[in-house]
């Protein structure tokens, strides 16, 4: 028992050191608890983009099975919800990979809420990062609707597992890929959070997608 909770401790003191080393992050008001793995964030951060910077230099660090992102973001000024409404359809309009129409935002306390229909997940991501990015944003609920062109299960398997074995990030033996109906199914277990993720961006990029359904485990 002792053993595991000096892992943990090692293990969040690492975590430490990646806030403090990354530039996004600049809250001297975050801190980390970790217990199996999973790290809890907590404390304040002066913007969301800010917390979800810290969330990302957490499951950068090598061993973090899962992060819980509970930092509040306190702003310095507040901002009206019709100001930040009208910067973040501002800011999807400049982006010329974002439809210019079907993107709905409403917002409520601070909060920004996105719906509509795209037809791939990187529209779908890049219309939330550009919610966050907002001054007076304080969390972003993605609701975006993937609608692509149908495409044969069979070419989906086969482009997923190419681009698999294409990625030098990936050990594409330790994944397995099913996919019905443009949706997919990963399995398998992978060392890091981050090869993770570029397996689910593997399977995202792939044409016909509308959901990926991510079960790999991270084993460190």
């Amino acid at each position: 028992m002792q053993a595991m909770k000096e892992s943990d401790r090692q293990l969040r003191d690492a975590v430490l050191k990646q806030l403090e080393w990354d530039p996004q992050v600049t809250s001297k008001d975050i801190s980390a608890v970790v217990g199996d793995n999973v790290v809890t964030l907590t404390g304040f951060a002066h913007h969301y983009s800010e917390k979800y910077a810290a969330e990302k230099a957490a499951k950068a660090v090598y061993g973090v099975r899962a992060v819980a992102n509970d930092i509040e973001v306190k702003l310095g000024t507040a901002r009206s919800d019709p100001e930040i409404a009208r910067d973040v359809a501002q800011a999807t309009k400049l982006d010329v990979t974002l439809p210019n129409n079907g993107i709905k935002t409403t917002v409520q306390d601070g909060f920004v809420t996105l719906e509509g229909v795209v037809e791939w997940n990187f529209q779908r991501t890049r219309t939330e990062s550009a919610a966050r990015n907002v001054p007076g944003v304080r969390g972003v609920m993605n609701h975006i609707v993937i609608k692509s062109k149908p495409v044969s299960t069979v070419e989906v398997l086969h482009k997923i597992e190419d681009a698999l074995r294409r990625n030098a990030e990936v050990d594409a033996r330790r994944i397995t890929v099913s996919a019905k109906d443009g949706q997919v199914h990963l399995y398998g277990s992978v060392r890091s959070w981050i090869e993770r993720e570029e397996a689910e961006h593997a399977a995202w990029a792939a044409p016909g997608v509308s959901d990926v359904v991510d079960h790999i485990s991270v084993m460190p």
